[in-house]
């Protein structure tokens, strides 16, 4: 079934915590998108904090509530997190008051109020010792405090007793945040060459495209067809090296792609240690009938055409 197939019918309504960053903003853009199908309430964390109980009781409340006087189906995408991967290695506390305790408040009042939940995750709950794409049922080994909190998180909506789905993806970019992307983008103006590391693998994955991708979903679980596999992975197809996505940011720019020079991980360390191989297989993903995301270098060239397209406009 295609997307626009799977998004007939009665409207649904989607509260989005984070909606203010970079994928919860792709969401209000994917949702408006399809015209009044959907009803998007994305609140900002100075408007939901989804660490503070009464204030995740009462949107939650506020959304079953507005859908079921206005006839659509209520559903919760959980896009907050704190994703400051280097940072939360000296302040893990507040990464996992985020990034766990946020997600086990919001699926304990999910599940009291019968509204399901989206729960967004990440590679980092790997340790990146694999030798081929990651299924959602392999044993999580995350490398770093952050990968840690978000593995946190996701034990915590699954044992919840909510009806919730964790959704895993990767590498992600967009228009909206800070990301690798444009900071490839703004070091292509400013400096001669790049060095970036070309022995981490992974796939560079379009906010927009996954915004779709989990609107899809929400509307088969609040319709009653949600995927029996309560673990997802969803990533544009394909994969490559931080390296090799640089280049192709330079591509897409019209600038010289042999600017950017491969490194080791050992040549720039970071606090956080990152995994080398984190690519998700969408096996499951596709095995639940929904719609694959395209491969990631034709997401990019999309990405830099929205990007000149809102200039001119």
């Amino acid at each position: 079934m295609s997307r626009s197939d799977d998004t007939e019918g009665a409207g649904i309504a989607v509260l989005v915590p984070g909606g203010r960053g970079q994928l919860g903003r792709d969401l209000v853009a994917a949702a408006a998108a399809l015209g009044d199908r959907i009803d998007v309430i994305a609140p900002g964390s100075a408007e939901l904090d989804v660490t503070e109980p009464g204030a995740v009781v009462e949107a939650v409340t506020d959304l079953a509530t507005g859908a079921a006087q206005s006839g659509r189906r209520a559903v919760v995408i959980n896009a907050a997190a704190y994703t400051a991967v280097d940072a939360a290695e000296e302040d893990e506390g507040t990464a996992f008051s985020v990034n766990a305790d946020g997600p086990r408040m919001l699926a304990a009042v999910c599940s009291s109020r019968g509204v399901p939940l989206v729960h967004v995750s990440t590679d980092y709950v790997f340790s990146g010792t694999a030798d081929r794409p990651y299924e959602p049922e392999d044993a999580l080994g995350p490398r770093s405090a952050y990968g840690r909190t978000k593995a946190a998180g996701e034990n915590a909506v699954l044992g919840s007793g909510a009806r919730a789905w964790v959704v895993r993806t990767a590498w992600l970019y967009g228009a909206g945040g800070n990301n690798f992307v444009r900071t490839m983008m703004e070091l292509e103006s400013r400096r001669d060459t790049v060095s970036v590391v070309d022995d981490q693998c992974g796939s560079p994955t379009s906010s927009a495209d996954l915004a779709r991708g989990l609107l899809e979903l929400a509307d088969r679980i609040t319709s009653g067809r949600g995927p029996r596999r309560k673990v997802l992975h969803c990533t544009n197809s394909g994969q490559t090296t931080w390296f090799g996505l640089a280049r192709a940011v330079f591509e897409e720019l019209g600038a010289d792609p042999g600017r950017v020079r491969p490194c080791s991980t050992e040549d720039f360390p970071r606090p956080a240690p990152r995994p080398p191989y984190s690519v998700l297989s969408n096996a499951a993903w596709l095995e639940s009938g929904l719609t694959p995301l395209r491969p990631w270098r034709e997401a990019l060239t999309a990405f830099f055409a929205e990007l000149r397209s809102r200039r001119t406009a």
